[in-house]
């Protein structure tokens, strides 16, 4: 028997440490254990049937997709049997047509007929380019067919000479007859300074307001006269008051075609009487009519009358002082002398 000298307190007290873990008992330590082993189990469990769950909604998303995918499949075979349908409705009709075709297969004098019917429109149309080629067109032939009837209908000679000697006779006539007669002259366009159709003493350049007032109204006035009276001559005349200019010299003659042509500014331009500040002017207004598309092809002639004419086409005796109605442009429309076209 083994003696110690430690007392038997001691001794029960180190027995009891060793069956300790960590400060447990065996016993604690496995229900420790075991609760554990229960939480790991616990939060495997949670896992697979969060899973679970998520297999679910995707199987469902799945089958949404695949009645979607159904029904267009099932549109599409219905598309297809419609296309079907109409291919062999389209076959059908073109057969039907095939055997239309050879059922009116033409017979060997209509095909006859129809091959020289075929070969005269084509010598006609090698005949009608011809007569194209040459400068006749259709146009031409269907009014030369309406002048022969005029003719007949007339009983006038259809071959050239006397035909050109009765026509010199109607012209005579129709001369005559218009000499008879009161001429509709076109009217005469007064742009007077009282109207507000003004410019600066001394002066023949034109103010915004009068050269808008030319390029707008005053233009569309003039063509309106060309084609109504069938004129193309465009007279614009300048008119003074019987002021005197107080200027020694004068640069108009050596600036006007400058001027007129475009190539300087009627702002350079000195008159020193009455005659050049009317002759200055009519070119300005002249310039700016000239300048405006609607009245090509007519020619447009600045002209002065100076002082010497009053309003009304009378003949001034000397009516001195500052008449506003007497500074006026006068815009005249006429026709070119028919004998001056001929000798060109």
């Amino acid at each position: 028997m083994a003696v110690t000298g430690e007392p038997s307190s001691q001794l029960e007290h180190k027995g009891y440490n060793r069956g300790l873990i960590l400060g447990l008992t065996m016993a604690e330590s496995m229900l420790l254990l075991v609760f554990c082993l229960l939480l790991v189990a616990a939060a495997i469990i949670n896992n697979e049937r969060t899973q679970a769950l998520k297999a679910q909604v995707d199987l469902k998303s799945v089958q949404q997709e695949m009645a979607v995918v159904q029904q267009e499949l099932a549109t599409a075979r219905r598309e297809r049997d419609a296309a079907l349908l109409d291919l062999q409705t389209a076959e059908d009709k073109l057969k039907q047509a095939q055997e239309q075709l050879q059922a009116l297969t033409l017979a060997s004098v209509d095909r006859e007929k129809f091959e020289k019917e075929w070969r005269d429109l084509q010598l006609a149309k090698q005949e009608l380019q011809k007569l194209k080629n040459s400068g006749v067109t259709v146009e031409k032939i269907e009014e030369f067919q309406r002048t022969l009837v005029v003719l007949k209908e007339n009983k006038l000679p259809e071959d050239a000479a006397a035909l050109s000697a009765r026509l010199k006779e109607l012209r005579a006539a129709e001369t005559s007859l218009a000499a008879s007669k009161p001429h509709e002259w076109p009217p005469i366009i007064n742009l007077s300074e009282a109207d507000g159709n003004y410019f600066r003493s001394g002066s023949a350049e034109l103010e915004a307001s009068f050269e808008a007032k030319l390029r707008g109204a005053v233009s569309d006035q003039i063509a309106d006269a060309l084609q109504r009276y069938q004129v193309d001559v465009i007279e614009v005349v300048g008119h003074t008051d019987e002021q005197p200019i107080s200027r020694r010299g004068s640069n108009l003659d050596q600036t006007v075609m400058d001027v007129l042509d475009g190539k300087k500014s009627i702002a350079g331009v000195v008159p020193a009487d009455n005659a050049g500040l009317g002759l200055a002017r009519a070119v300005s207004v002249a310039n700016a009519l000239k300048s405006e598309g609607k009245l090509k092809g007519a020619t447009i002639l600045p002209l002065s009358a100076a002082q010497l004419i009053l309003p009304g086409d009378v003949i001034t005796t000397g009516q001195a002082g500052a008449e506003e109605t007497r500074r006026r442009i006068e815009i005249r429309i006429r026709r070119r002398n028919q004998e001056q076209q001929v000798a060109e």
